[in-house]
């Protein structure tokens, strides 16, 4: 674990929307998935509308505000943290800026994430941006390291300057459908995240079906989960639009009961602008605009801005450039 000196202030600290709930089973008796019926709406969402020419630029540079740009490898070293810090300030080139006459936007990605130790290198790259950090935590991506271990490195995370921070559960509580358990575990790190925002792993390919997937998620908002996320990305199965949609009508589901907002976050395996569209068309159509905000929505991704970054200067070019002219870092 990397040393602390003195605590940071986080970049952006981002007001806890979830006040969460006290536990209802009762609520999780009425959530049952028709796997078949959610699989043919899904299979609708990116093909309902069409988005071509300006306006498809446009949803593009929705979609970098909205990711969180990632790096979570055994290989992370403090320059290329900076260097995926400085994508972050400046995701598109400034000559694609300039032709597209969007300089007054300050355009930057919704968080850089990184593991915790890594966190003030990246609070130091990214001061004065506005640019918060998301720290992984919680023995990710297993979630299996001891519980004071796991609250412990959540507030070492935020005493490092983490605005954010991607819990993963036990998935063995959902498995076990032992759904107070659940909910005590993401208390207790809901706690342990003070005023940074919980962000929690559902893990969904591990958990056996989608019924468990809508349940886990509601119990985790529950807790006070202020954004449900799908993946660690490093699972056999990560986001898709399937458990996306299930995941997304418990947020709305969640907020007819409470009137609290839930942010969602899909991970894991979104590499191209075309499957960008497609989550934004999904938070557009199963919760409104107001899910079109980084406030409410990111994406988990790595490789994801490289092709948005491509396809914008298509648009402008009429050609494909090689992607060694969209660095990451």
């Amino acid at each position: 674990m990397a040393e602390r000196d003195t605590k940071v202030t986080p970049l952006r600290p981002a007001a806890q929307t979830n006040r969460g709930t006290p536990f209802h089973a009762d609520w999780l008796d009425g959530v049952r998935v028709n796997m078949s019926a959610v699989e043919r709406r899904a299979a609708t969402i990116p093909t309902r509308r069409s988005v071509k020419k300006d306006w498809q630029v446009a949803w593009m540079l929705k979609a970098i505000s909205c990711i969180d740009l990632t790096t979570l490898s055994g290989d992370d070293t403090p320059g290329k943290v900076r260097r995926l810090s400085a994508k972050a300030r400046r995701p598109l080139r400034d000559d694609l800026v300039g032709k597209l006459g969007i300089a007054d936007m300050h355009l930057t990605t919704g968080a850089v994430c990184v593991y915790s130790a890594l966190v003030p290198v990246a609070v130091a790259a990214l001061a004065g941006s506005g640019v918060p950090v998301a720290a992984v935590a919680t023995g990710f991506p297993a979630g299996l390291t001891p519980m004071d271990t796991r609250l412990r490195e959540i507030e070492e995370a935020v005493g490092f300057g983490a605005a954010e921070i991607d819990i993963v559960i036990t998935r063995a509580h959902v498995l076990n459908e032992d759904w107070q358990a659940l909910y005590d575990e993401v208390s207790a790190f809901r706690t342990a995240c003070g005023g940074a925002h919980l962000k929690v792993i559902i893990a969904t390919g591990q958990l056996g079906d989608l019924t468990r997937v809508g349940r886990a998620a509601l119990v985790a908002m529950m807790a006070g989960a202020d954004f449900v996320k799908t993946s660690t990305g490093m699972e056999a199965a990560n986001a898709n639009l399937p458990v996306s949609l299930v995941m997304v009508r418990m947020i709305r589901e969640f907020l007819e009961r409470t009137g609290q907002e839930v942010g969602f976050k899909p991970a894991g395996g979104i590499k191209t602008a075309k499957q960008a569209l497609g989550y934004l068309i999904l938070m557009k159509e199963e919760l409104g605009n107001r899910w079109l905000s980084p406030d409410l929505f990111r994406i988990g991704a790595s490789g994801l801005l490289t092709d948005l970054e491509r396809q914008i200067e298509f648009h402008l070019t009429g050609r494909y450039s090689a992607a060694y002219r969209h660095p990451m870092g």
